[in-house]
C-alpha cells in the first residue's frame, strides 16, 4: 500500500469514527426528547388550571437541580429559603430533623449516651456499632446555592462542628434556635435568621441548643456566619404587645417565621408568628421597637380574643368571615417595590395586604370591621378558605417585571403555588400538584424568585427537599381570572 493510500485510509477511518461520535453525542443530547420524557416533564410539572382570557409566565422542573452536596451531606426538613440579590439561594435547614436512616452516617459523639447508656450519635440515635449505613450525614443549617445549583458555603447550627460555641457565642448574645424557620438576606448581605420552637430543648441529644425557653428572636449574621446581633430572648409564651422585654431592650419574639428589611428605612418587619399573631417592626440596625400590627391594622393585638376563637374552620363555621386577628402561625412577610406589603396569615387561610407608607401602621389603631384605608389595611384575599388541615397561605412571592404584576402564593395543604394577578388577587393559574415526583410538592413550605423570574421551592416534613422551575414565555401577570383562589378544579 502506498502512503497516500494509508493517509486516506487513515482519514477515513478518522472520519468515520468523528461521526459515530456525533451521532452518539446527538442520540445521548435527544434521548430524553425523543422517548417523551421532556414532553411528559412539560405536562406534569408545568402551569394549569390556568386562565382562558390571562396571561401568566410558563415553568417546568429543572429534575437536576441542585447539584450533589459534598461530604455526604443531606438536607433535613427545609425551614428556610431566600433567593438573595446576588441570584445566590439561601437554604436554611433542619438537621435534627434527619432520621435515623438518614443520618446513617453520624457515628457516636464521644462521651454521649442514652438512659441505656448507649452511645448516641448528635440526633440521640443509638450508635452502639458506629455508623449505620454508607450515607448520610447532615449537613450545616444554613446553605447558599449559586443559580445552577452549585454550593457556594455552608455553616451554622449544631451539625457545624465547633459553630454553637464558636462563632454563636452564648456570652455574645448569640442563641441557636431549636427549630430552624425563617431566612431572609438584605440588601447589605445581612444574613437573618429566626427560629419557630415554642419550648427549650430540653431532648438531652448532643446538639440541643436553645435550652432557655422558646425561640423567641431573630438573629442577624454576616455572609459567613459571623454573629452580629440578637433582637428578643426566650419567653415562655406569647405576647403579641410585647416592646421591651428582649435582650438590649429589644422587643420580645414568639416563634417568629419571616422577616424582610425595607431598604429605604432601614425597618425590619418580623412575621411574629407561630405563637404571637403580629408583625413586628424595629429598627434593623439596632434592633429598637418601632411598632406593631395585627390583622387589619389592629394594634393592639388581642391575643385572649384569637385564643377563645378557637380554629378557623370552627369559627368561620359559626360565621365569623372577617377575624379581627391573625390566627398562628403568621408565616411570611413581603414587600412589593410599590410598598405593598404581603402577609401570610395562613391560620386564617388568607392573605392580607397593607401600605408601608401610611404612618398609621404599626401605630395603635382599632379596625375591627376591616375598613381599607384604615390602620394602613389594603386588602385581604381567601386562599382555599374550606381546607382544614394545617392552614394554606404558607410562602409569597413576586414576578420580575416592572410591575411585578404577579404574585406567587404557596399553599402547603393543596400542595401547589397559586399565580395571582397582584392588581386584583385574582388566581390566573396553578404550579404544582400533591406529591413526591420531581414539579411536585409535599408540603411545600417555601417560595422565593431569581432575577430572571425562575422560581425556588423548599419542602418541610417528609419532603426535605428544594426545586427549581425554570420560566419561560411571559414574564408578567395580565387577563382576568378567577376572584376564588383554590376553588375547585372542575376537573382540569
Amino acid at each position: 500500500m502506498t502512503i497516500n493510500s494509508k493517509v486516506t485510509a487513515i482519514l477515513s477511518m478518522m472520519v468515520l469514527t468523528l461521526t459515530g461520535l456525533a451521532i452518539a453525542a446527538d442520540t445521548e443530547n435527544n434521548l430524553l426528547k425523543n422517548n417523551g420524557s421532556l414532553a411528559r416533564l412539560f405536562k406534569q410539572a408545568g402551569v394549569y388550571n390556568t386562565s382562558s382570557t390571562g396571561k401568566t409566565p410558563g415553568f417546568v422542573v429543572d429534575p437536576a437541580w441542585p447539584q450533589p452536596l459534598p461530604n455526604n451531606w443531606r438536607l433535613g426538613q427545609i425551614g428556610g429559603l431566600y433567593v438573595d440579590q446576588h441570584d445566590h439561594i439561601w437554604v436554611y435547614n433542619r438537621p435534627r430533623t434527619m432520621t435515623n436512616e438518614e443520618a446513617g452516617l453520624e457515628g457516636p459523639v464521644p462521651g454521649a449516651a442514652d438512659a441505656k447508656g448507649q452511645p448516641v450519635n448528635g440526633l440521640g440515635q443509638v450508635r452502639m456499632y458506629g455508623s449505620i449505613a454508607d450515607c448520610c450525614k447532615a449537613a450545616p443549617s444554613v446553605l447558599e446555592f449559586d443559580s445552577d445549583g452549585k454550593l457556594l458555603r455552608a455553616w451554622g447550627g449544631p451539625a457545624d462542628p465547633g459553630f454553637v460555641g464558636g462563632k454563636c457565642k452564648a456570652e455574645a448574645g448569640c442563641i441557636w434556635p431549636s427549630s430552624e424557620h425563617g431566612i431572609y438576606v438584605d440588601q447589605k448581605d445581612n444574613v437573618w435568621l429566626s427560629g419557630n420552637s415554642a419550648a427549650a430543648d430540653h431532648g438531652g441529644t448532643p446538639w440541643a441548643t436553645n435550652q432557655q425557653g422558646g425561640d423567641g428572636f431573630v438573629l442577624k449574621f454576616d455572609m459567613d456566619g459571623n454573629f452580629k446581633m440578637r433582637i428578643g430572648g426566650t419567653p415562655k409564651g406569647p405576647d403579641s404587645n410585647n416592646t421591651d422585654g428582649g435582650i438590649h431592650g429589644t422587643p420580645l419574639l414568639y416563634q417568629a417565621a419571616d422577616m424582610v428589611v425595607d431598604s429605604a428605612t432601614n425597618r425590619l418587619y418580623i412575621a411574629d408568628g407561630y405563637g404571637n399573631r403580629r408583625v413586628l417592626i424595629v429598627d434593623a440596625g439596632t434592633g429598637q421597637y418601632i411598632g406593631h400590627f395585627g390583622a387589619y391594622g389592629n394594634n393592639p393585638v388581642d391575643d385572649a380574643g384569637a385564643q377563645a376563637a378557637g380554629t378557623w374552620i370552627e369559627d368561620s363555621g359559626k360565621g365569623n368571615l372577617k377575624p379581627a386577628f391573625f390566627r398562628n402561625p403568621v408565616h411570611c412577610v413581603k414587600i412589593a417595590t410599590d410598598g405593598k406589603m404581603y402577609v401570610c396569615d395562613r391560620g386564617n387561610d388568607r392573605i392580607q395586604v397593607f401600605d408601608i407608607h401610611d404612618p398609621a401602621l404599626g401605630k395603635p389603631c382599632s379596625n375591627p370591621a376591616g375598613a381599607a384605608g384604615k390602620c394602613g389595611f389594603v386588602a385581604e384575599q381567601f386562599v382555599s378558605r374550606h381546607t382544614n388541615i394545617i392552614g394554606t397561605a404558607v410562602s409569597m412571592s413576586f414576578s420580575k417585571d416592572p410591575a411585578q404584576s404577579c404574585l406567587y402564593v404557596g399553599d402547603n395543604a393543596n400542595m401547589t403555588i397559586y399565580l395571582l394577578k397582584r392588581s386584583n388577587l385574582e388566581e390566573l393559574g396553578r404550579l404544582g400538584r400533591s406529591g413526591r415526583m420531581a414539579g411536585e410538592f409535599h408540603w411545600i413550605h417555601q417560595v422565593s424568585l431569581d432575577s430572571k423570574g425562575n422560581i425556588y421551592t423548599g419542602e418541610v416534613d417528609t419532603g426535605k427537599r428544594i426545586q427549581k422551575f425554570l420560566r419561560y414565555g411571559a414574564d408578567g401577570c395580565s387577563g382576568t381570572g378567577s376572584s376564588t383562589v383554590g376553588g375547585p378544579l372542575d376537573g382540569k
